[in-house]
């Protein structure tokens, strides 16, 4: 990942949400150099979140505010900025319990 390039994490989507789908819901924040769903070990099933890396750090912030809370395959994600919180680890740690209370 270049200085330039920012990374976003997008959440709490569906677990069907593949690759394609993530990249062509950021589609108008393009160039999108990298998306990744993360999948679990042993099923090879969606987590549910992954990340997208758009080469336009103005592109990245426009996604950001755009894209939070919009509905993605029947569930409202969370887009943030990777590593840019204020609140550090203790907000990624928050956001993961959120996350899975949403899932129960």
């Amino acid at each position: 990942m270049s200085s330039e390039e920012e990374k976003l994490f997008v959440g709490a989507h569906n677990f069907n949400t593949d690759k394609q789908a993530l990249e062509d819901h950021h589609s108008s924040f393009r160039p999108i150099s990298e998306v990744v769903v993360v999948k679990g070990w042993e099923t090879q099933r969606s987590q549910g979140f992954g990340y997208i890396t758009i080469t336009n750090p103005e592109h990245a912030s426009d996604a950001t505010r755009a894209m939070n809370r919009e509905s993605l395959d029947g569930r409202q994600i969370c887009v943030d900025h990777v590593g840019k919180s204020a609140l550090g680890n203790k907000r990624g740690f928050l956001w993961g319990l959120w996350v899975w209370s949403q899932l129960l």
